[in-house]
């Protein structure tokens, strides 16, 4: 089948109006090792996972990743050192970037590492931005831009390339917006700016909304060769769309942990970020390794991934339901795996290293036996299909591979 054969066979919606890909580079930012660590259920990963996930990170394209808060105290500078130097002594294809709020004593041991380890450090300066932290905090206006003043004059005094954060952005009023990044545009050390639905309050409209305005702001400011970034969190279950909305937008680049781990609901998952960016096709990188990537997040912080994860859950590409599995067996046997992973499947799982899987249970047809029986190298005889499809039909549940293997394998030592 030619590939103008497969397109006629799926008519796209997502495309009937105007899905232009960003005239911009995409740009991604792995916030796993740092903000995802803030999870409450997370234990801390070994420094050996650590560096593993930064190669498989490197190994799909993403080009940023922030790798800690050294201000945290010693331990974090440890462990953040050694994580730069893996970068540069295996020769990554990441540039690190580091947690600091807008106070010199975070920023410091940031300058210390970027000498240390010869490597740049691009400095994540945070500070909250909306009325309700404001007053919470018993902050004024004039003192948050003292503190980030006097943080990005430190910045630019060590050298630091600083990317300029601001909390809560979404929920932030824009004569505050515009008096903190104001200051920020006014140092040259300032690359970035990055703006964050750090309590997940943001819908798509409202991330267009804000990173348009902020497109804006920068061009008034004369400072467009600085970038604009998005930090998105899942409060809403938001997070994907709302990135893609801040891309779309203008932003260039996405931030995101495997798995969306992070605080409370957690932060937009970088893993279905790019699984969505490749099927827009404004990607082009090899995902077959986000599988290991999602899997290694998950064994290294003790965060299960859900059976039902999007991709990459147990039960995403299995199905025993006799219609469904049916269909994908008929493209199989057409000798055509390109049919066999859409005919039911809106997400191609071969494109992520993956494969369709057809399973035994109540809901399934004879159809589904017979393929499992071939494909664990049973012949398919009649009494060997109809006792297996009874055993399923009498099931609570999907049959366990090694319940059918003990099934078939007591058929094969009755029959004559």
């Amino acid at each position: 089948m030619t590939d103008q054969d497969r397109s006629e066979l799926i008519y796209d919606w997502n495309v009937v109006e105007d899905l232009t890909p960003p005239r911009h580079a995409i740009e991604l930012d792995d916030e796993t090792l740092r903000d995802g660590l803030q999870c409450p259920s997370v234990k801390a990963p070994s420094l050996e996972d650590r560096i593993r996930l930064l190669r498989l990170m490197s190994d799909l394209g993403i080009r940023y990743a922030n790798v800690g808060l050294p201000g945290a105290g010693p331990h974090v500078v440890d462990v953040v050192t050694q994580l730069v130097l893996a970068i540069r002594d295996d020769k990554l294809d990441i540039e690190p970037n580091c947690a600091a709020r807008t106070i010199i004593a975070d920023i410091a041991p940031v300058a210390e590492i970027q000498q240390k380890t010869g490597v740049r450090i691009e400095t994540s300066t945070f500070i909250g931005s909306s009325q309700i932290r404001a007053y919470t905090e018993d902050w004024d206006l004039q003192t948050m831009l003292k503190h980030s003043v006097a943080a990005l004059k430190f910045a630019e005094q060590e050298n630091l390339d600083v990317m300029f954060v601001t909390e809560d952005t979404t929920r932030a009023h824009p004569d505050t917006l515009r008096a903190l990044y104001g200051a920020a545009l006014d140092s040259p050390a300032t690359k970035r700016i990055c703006f964050c639905d750090t309590v997940g309050h943001s819908i798509p409209e409202g991330a267009a909304n804000l990173i348009r305005w902020a497109t804006e702001f920068v061009k008034e400011q004369g400072r467009e060769d600085v970038k604009i970034d998005w930090h998105g969190h899942m409060d809403r279950g938001l997070g994907v769309p709302n990135s893609v909305a801040a891309l779309r937008a203008g932003a260039h680049r996405l931030h995101g942990t495997g798995l969306g781990i992070g605080e409370r609901a957690g932060n937009c998952p970088m893993d279905l970020l790019l699984v969505n960016l490749k099927l827009a096709g404004w990607i082009d990188q090899d995902l077959t390794k986000l599988g290991e990537y999602v899997e290694l997040t998950s064994q290294a912080t003790g965060v299960p991934i859900p059976v039902g994860y999007p991709v990459f859950g147990r039960d995403a590409f299995e199905t025993g339901t006799g219609v469904h599995a049916a269909a994908v067996i008929k493209a199989q046997q057409k000798g055509d795996e390109w049919l066999a992973n859409r005919v039911y499947s809106g997400v191609p799982a071969d494109d992520f290293g993956l494969e369709q899987i057809i399973r035994v249970g109540p809901m399934s047809g004879k159809s589904n036996v017979v393929h499992w029986l071939q494909t664990h190298d049973y012949e398919p005889t009649e009494q060997r299909v109809e006792q297996l499809f009874l055993a399923a039909k009498d099931a609570d549940k999907l049959l366990e591979d090694s319940e059918l293997h003990t099934l078939a394998r007591t058929i094969t030592t009755e029959t004559p």
